[in-house]
């Protein structure tokens, strides 16, 4: 008798589960807003890197960088 009751609880939390599993759009939306938001750090990192840089070849390697992170910002 438990066991018919625990199977019936397993299966109540599994549809449970499924209901609350959010929708594509939402999952996607999320993965967009930590892209954006890892793009954004990073930005920022070179930025503050390029303002310490000294070295010619370091500025120039750090400009293409936030050059490439702006483009990536500018596509999402």
């Amino acid at each position: 008798m438990a066991r018919g009751w625990e199977s019936k609880f397993v299966e109540a939390q599994q549809q449970d589960r499924e209901r609350q599993e959010p929708p594509q759009a939402a999952t996607e939306d999320r993965e967009r807003r930590a892209r954006r938001q890892t793009l954004s750090l990073a930005l920022a990192r070179a930025q503050a890197d390029l303002a310490a840089a000294r070295a010619p070849a370091h500025k120039a390697m750090l400009e293409a960088a936030i050059a490439d992170l702006q483009r990536q910002l500018n596509d999402l």
